[in-house]
């Protein structure tokens, strides 16, 4: 067993886990991860919980005494996933505290129905924060058009927060700005900058699987060679942008005052496509000050076999602006793809919500007092 693991944290990625379920916290599986597995960070998505919740492990009692309190299910859904936030967050405290805050963090996220509407963003992202009530909470909010106000406002009110579902770099120009933007709002009220952490979500494979699933349909030997090389380059001319707003007239004065950069954090990091090495989205994307949170199968491979070999990303941009502009030049068009992904990014989250709505409905009724 090599410790790929840890080599990788002495690069600078830490290493986040992608899933929570009160089974892992209450087994001890949580605190072992971040033990043996070199885990400084959690993150959870409406699929995460949708998944943990159906499967019903540990959350009966909670759900017998919400059932005898006749509560709404979208309030049920609140109580039992903010309780797994706050448990895990206790976990991760003494990470929280050694690292300045700068990891032990769990994410999340806004009601994924409000994605389009600002105001409500914002006032989820408030409530949220006020209901787990732990300093290392990130609430998570997407990227999307409405979300970029929505993100600046959070910030501003001494909220950390992590953006989620960006795709493309446009987009993600957008989200620094909103981050920065934020920062200045927080130092107008007199907030302490130092204690406002961020992280940028930039998804991953989901780049690959659109891409290649075009390039196959093309089918020829100049599209095929492109296959598995629109990912990887799109994140690491992300990471060419972060450095360039960190290194700002404006970030330094923010900087001068306190705050944080906001660290690109690689997310959908599982390779989808069995032709790739199932590593890829880790070993080819290791830079500093950047946060890579994993599913656990993507943990233990990398745990297993991973190949870390320095920084992956520095000197790569060139080579990575050509293979996207080759991708273009097949006719596949880059905005096309990252607009529909964060469409139906948006639409998977809802839809987890919705059937995640659906079964808690059926538990609550399932675990109801009889009449009398």
């Amino acid at each position: 067993m090599t410790d790929a693991l840890k080599r990788l944290s002495e690069e600078g990625v830490a290493i986040w886990l992608d899933d929570l379920s009160r089974k892992r916290i209450t087994s001890g599986n949580l605190a072992e991860l971040i033990d043996q597995q070199h885990v400084v960070g959690v993150t959870t998505n409406p699929s995460i919980f949708q998944k943990a919740i159906s499967q019903g492990d540990g959350y009966d009692t909670q759900l017998t005494d919400l059932a005898a309190r006749e509560v709404t299910v979208e309030e049920a859904i609140r109580m039992i996933t903010t309780a797994d936030v706050r448990d895990a967050a206790d976990v991760l405290r003494p990470v929280f505290d050694a690292t300045g805050g700068k990891d032990g963090r769990v994410s999340i996220e806004v009601d994924p129905r409000l994605a389009h509407n600002t105001r409500a963003t914002v006032a989820e992202a408030k409530q949220l924060a006020w209901l787990v009530d732990r300093p290392n909470t990130l609430i998570k909010i997407p990227a999307t058009e409405a979300g970029i106000p929505a993100i600046a406002e959070t910030i501003g009110l001494g909220i950390s927060v992590n953006v989620t579902l960006i795709f493309s770099l446009e987009r993600y120009r957008l989200v620094m700005d909103a981050f920065l933007e934020g920062l200045e709002k927080a130092k107008e009220r007199g907030l302490d900058l130092s204690r406002i952490h961020s992280v940028a979500s930039f998804f991953v494979s989901r780049v690959d699987t659109e891409i290649d699933k075009r390039i196959d349909a093309l089918g020829t030997d100049e599209a095929k060679a492109l296959r598995g090389k629109a990912a990887v380059a799109n994140a690491r001319l992300a990471y060419q942008a972060y450095e360039e707003v960190f290194s700002s007239d404006r970030w330094n004065a923010l900087e001068k005052a306190g705050a944080n950069k906001q660290r690109p954090l690689w997310a959908s990091t599982g390779v989808k496509d069995k032709a790739y090495s199932d590593t890829m989205y880790v070993t080819d994307l290791v830079a500093p000050n950047t946060v890579n949170t994993m599913p656990e199968a993507t943990l233990f491979a990398v745990e297993d076999h991973g190949e870390i070999t320095g920084n992956t990303v520095a000197g790569t941009y060139e080579q990575a602006r050509a293979d996207l502009d080759a991708i273009e030049r097949l006719g596949i068009k880059y905005d096309e793809v990252v607009q529909l992904l964060e469409k139906e990014g948006v639409e998977k989250f809802e839809d987890s919500w919705n059937d995640l709505l659906k079964s808690t409905e059926a538990e609550l009724k399932r675990l109801a007092p009889s009449e009398g």
